[in-house]
């Protein structure tokens, strides 16, 4: 009882009940489905301040952690770990509020197959806040490929007239990135002999040489995801393809996991590398704010502030490692 009703895991598996509450209500009773989705993206948001309430602002670690054993098997030593500080609980509630935002702008305007785009848009909010929520390498990797699945039917199916290659790009782009950092998660947790990112960042002691490596794999799931230049010829077709509830939570939330990532994981747990590479990202980033093209249309100027607004932020981190 005391699993099911802490405030992290409420907050993150919440819209599941929703989900399921969805599975037994007929297609056609479409205001019904739509009430549904949002009273659930309604009641998240109000745990996500419930869990805000709990938060102490004065302390820098890590709060209102929810961690236990999952898969002890072969060497490898998983933890189901969920926990929030004072980066993570402002994202956090930046999800549960546009995610019933984005739900609303969808009233009229999506009319065909609702239930399904109801169900697919509480899925990715359970991967959105999982991201930001945990704190175990393999546990994290799971749910940041767990977003790409809704995502890619919400673009793909509900999108504009080339959804279908808006929505390939998308996915290959972000899983080809992926698996380079599938292998340093790995690489980590068994040489290391730990997946959790406090016992990672504690325990130290990895070669400068390696390190490299490591940032470099994390680096390019990241740089796509910002999107930095030149990875970012996905996002311009996401964002236009896209209903308008994709592109609020592409540009709202989507994207800042990748910043999230660079803070979370590359500074702390590769720091020499970090100092190393920060002029090259940062040029990168430049590059990224001079070359964005100019559109008319609010919807294409949109695939232009969405990156521009990452390159600033990422020049921004890397300015503060060379110091």
């Amino acid at each position: 009882m005391n699993f099911l009703l802490h405030p992290l895991n409420l907050v993150t598996f919440f819209p599941l009940v929703g989900v399921l509450v969805l599975l037994f209500i007929k297609s056609d009773a479409k205001n019904a489905i739509r009430w549904t989705a949002l009273g659930t993206a309604l009641v998240n948001f109000a745990i996500s301040l419930w869990a805000l309430s709990l938060f102490d602002s004065t302390n820098p670690n890590l709060q209102l952690a929810a961690q236990f054993n999952w898969i002890q098997v072969a060497g490898w030593n998983i933890q189901y770990y969920l926990a929030v500080d004072g980066l993570s609980i402002l994202l956090v509630l930046l999800t549960t509020f546009l995610t019933p935002i984005a739900i609303l702008s969808t009233w009229t305007a999506v009319e065909d197959r609702v239930k399904d785009f109801m169900i697919f848009f509480l899925m990715l909010e359970v991967g959105m806040l999982g991201v930001f929520l945990a704190q175990d390498l393999f546990m994290f990797y799971i749910f940041w490929e767990f977003t790409l699945i809704p995502m890619y039917f919400l673009i793909g199916i509900w999108g504009g007239p080339n959804r279908l290659y808006a929505a390939v790009k998308f996915f290959l782009y972000t899983m080809a990135g992926s698996i380079l950092m599938l292998l340093a998660v790995l690489w980590l947790g068994i040489n290391q002999g730990t997946f959790t990112v406090p016992d990672l960042v504690a325990k130290g002691g990895i070669p400068a040489g390696v390190q490299t490596w490591l940032f470099l794999a994390f680096t390019m799931a990241f740089a796509i995801k910002v999107p930095m230049w030149p990875l970012h010829s996905w996002l311009p077709d996401a964002h236009v393809e896209a209903p308008t509830a994709g592109s609020v939570i592409l540009a709202g939330v989507l994207l800042k996991m990748g910043t999230y990532g660079f803070l979370r994981f590359n500074l702390q747990l590769f720091p020499q590398a970090a100092v190393q590479f920060a002029p090259t990202i940062a040029v990168l980033a430049v590059i990224g704010i001079c070359t964005a093209p100019r559109f008319p249309t609010p919807k294409r100027m949109s695939r232009n502030w969405s990156p521009t607004h990452r390159s600033r932020t990422s020049a921004s981190l890397c300015s503060d490692c060379s110091h």
